[in-house]
């Protein structure tokens, strides 16, 4: 999963050696030997480290005759790069689901949601409730500003008992009304299932 390769990465990343190894590669590429040299370490020190780098596809190593050169793996840093910022941008905070939970989810939609994407009936169990609130309200777009009778005709594309889930989406804080507006809060503030805080 995603976020077990983010781990994965700053935690090979998280050590000084490994940082000055990236550092020096950047400029091209060396010989175990060499970095050893400049790093006043011994060569099994680094191949160690290097091996550590090699493991999260950070370097890779050419062979030419009798001498094996490690480059660094632009690529692999400018997608860790990116994988980053896209946990903190405006839809940031989604840690991708388990396979668990998608699971548990994917069967709760098969159990509820007809074909037409009716809901058959409202679970009374609190966490299967809530996973078909959230997917009724990822449907809605964040910033945008709702009146009551929007919502209500919303709704009733899922299910009849309008009045009901619109509670529960104030409720559990999926929503936020003011003056009969209804406005989709941040997906932090939801009183959701485990969905992105499992990794």
């Amino acid at each position: 999963m995603q976020l077990e390769k983010q781990v994965a990465f700053h935690k090979t990343m998280g050590d000084p050696t490994r940082i000055k190894i990236i550092s020096l590669l950047s400029a091209g590429s060396l010989h175990a030997g060499a970095i050893a040299g400049k790093l006043g370490l011994t060569a099994p020190t680094i191949s160690h480290h290097l091996n550590k780098l090699k493991e999260c596809n950070l370097v890779f190593s050419r062979r030419d005759k009798n001498t094996i050169y490690y480059f660094l793996n632009k690529k692999v840093i400018s997608h860790h790069a990116s994988v980053l910022e896209d946990f903190t941008n405006e839809e940031g905070g989604k840690v991708e689901m388990s396979d668990k939970i998608m699971k548990e989810k994917q069967k709760v939609m098969n159990n509820f949601i007809e074909k037409n994407g009716r809901f058959k009936s409202i679970p009374a169990q609190q966490k299967k409730k809530l996973f078909l609130l959230e997917h009724m309200v990822e449907g809605l777009k964040v910033g945008v500003k709702y009146s009551e009778k929007e919502i209500n005709e919303y709704i009733k594309q899922f299910h009849d008992d309008f009045a009901t889930l619109r509670r529960e989406f104030i409720i559990h804080h999926f929503m936020f009304r003011e003056n009969g507006i209804y406005e989709v809060n941040p997906r932090e503030m939801w009183n959701s299932t485990p969905l992105y805080k499992e990794s």
